[in-house]
């Protein structure tokens, strides 16, 4: 290497990394989102606005809702009290009062515990996972599905969300 090309080299590769190390965000690390946005692991400690709740019978479940318009709008109607019917064994649905914004993706598979929008008005719980082929706006999740099927049961059943 010449005298030039080692005087370049020596200053080039420690620039190179204080240049990216400036380029990356302080803060930023690999996280499990998922392309909705939602995490693997939603237990964890969540602002209060995208926290809310969903009561069936004596079962109380936490839903940690995604960050979204869509979302926001669905919170902004809480407290509501719905009847949802049963549709296709894996889920429940209702239709709200009000549109909701929208942003609806294929997610593939469906999870137990996916709390979603189909269209813009219908509200959709689901207690089994399963691969679907429809579209839907994700608005959360409940944290822990355990127990979830069978609160709902295998008919409609009234359904209580609320922010407390």
């Amino acid at each position: 290497m010449s005298d030039f090309g080692a005087r370049v080299g020596q200053g080039f590769l420690p620039g190179l990394i204080v240049l990216f190390a400036l380029a990356v965000p302080a803060g930023c690390e690999p996280s499990a989102q998922s392309a909705e946005g939602s995490t693997a692991d939603t237990a964890s400690v969540q602002p209060e606005e995208l926290r809310m709740w969903m009561t069936v019978g004596e079962r109380r479940f936490a839903i940690t809702l995604d960050d979204n318009a869509a979302a926001r709008a669905f919170a902004k109607l809480l407290p509501l009290t719905l009847d949802m019917a049963e549709l296709n064994g894996n889920e429940k649905t209702v239709s709200l009062p009000d549109a909701l914004p929208t942003n609806a993706r294929r997610p593939e598979t469906i999870r137990n515990g996916d709390l979603m929008l189909y269209g813009s008005n219908t509200l959709v719980v689901f207690y089994l996972t399963f691969d679907s082929a429809y579209s839907y706006t994700r608005l959360g999740r409940v944290d822990d599905p355990t127990g979830l099927t069978q609160a709902l049961g295998p008919r409609g059943v009234r359904v209580v969300f609320s922010k407390d």
